[in-house]
C-alpha cells in the first residue's frame, strides 16, 4: 500500500532541496517513490507544480520513435515521426499519473506565497533510516497530510521540526 506524504516549508528552495534528498535515499534502496512533486506558490494565484518526470517531453520522445517505426513502413519516416512525436506530447501532457494534480493545487492553497511543499507518494520506506536523514537535513517543515499511521505521523513531524526520533519506527512495506 503506498502511503501519501505532504510537507509545507516557507521557502522554495526547501522542497526542492528535501525533494533531492528523498531521490538520493531512494538511490540507496531505503525509499521507494511512486511520486514526488514539489508545489510552489510565488504569489496568490501563482502556483506551479514541479513534477519528477516530464511527461510530455516523455510522450514525445516515445511518440516521435514509434511515429518514425511506422513511418517507415509507409515509406515516409519523417513525416510519421513529426506526426508521432505531436501525438505523443499531447497524450503526455494530459495524461496524470501518481498523485493528483488537481488535489495538489487545492492543497497549495494552505501554502503561505512564497512557500513550497513536497508530495509524495511512497511504496516502500524504511522508516528508521529515512527519519534520521530528514532530521539531518536541518529543514525546519510542518506536515500537511499523511496516510501514515498516527504514531509514525508524529516521528515525522518530530524529524522535520528538529527534534530528535527514536529508532523504534517500524518499516512499512
Amino acid at each position: 500500500m503506498s502511503e501519501l506524504i505532504v510537507v509545507a516549508f516557507d521557502d522554495e528552495a526547501s522542497g526542492f532541496d528535501m525533494r533531492a534528498e528523498l531521490v538520493k535515499m531512494q538511490k540507496e534502496y531505503l525509499i521507494e517513490i511512486e511520486d514526488a512533486v514539489v508545489v510552489t506558490r510565488a504569489s496568490e494565484d501563482d502556483i506551479k507544480l514541479h513534477q519528477a518526470v516530464n511527461l510530455t517531453a516523455t510522450g514525445a520522445v516515445g511518440g516521435g520513435f514509434w511515429g518514425a517505426l511506422i513511418g517507415m513502413v509507409f515509406l515516409n519516416p519523417l513525416l510519421g515521426a513529426a506526426v508521432g512525436a505531436a501525438s505523443g506530447a499531447l497524450a503526455g501532457k494530459f495524461t496524470d499519473i501518481g498523485i493528483n494534480d488537481d488535489f495538489m493545487r487545492e492543497a497549495a492553497h494552505a501554502l503561505q506565497p512564497g512557500g513550497s511543499a513536497v508530495f509524495v507518494l511512497l511504496r516502500k520506506i524504511t522508516a528508521d533510516k529515512v527519519l534520521e536523514r530528514l532530521e539531518q537535513l536541518h529543514k525546519r517543515g510542518r506536515v500537511l497530510q499523511t496516510s501514515l499511521s498516527h504514531e509514525d505521523e508524529e516521528k515525522l513531524r518530530n524529524a522535520l521540526s528538529g527534534g530528535t526520533t527514536d529508532n523504534t519506527a517500524t518499516a512499512s512495506s
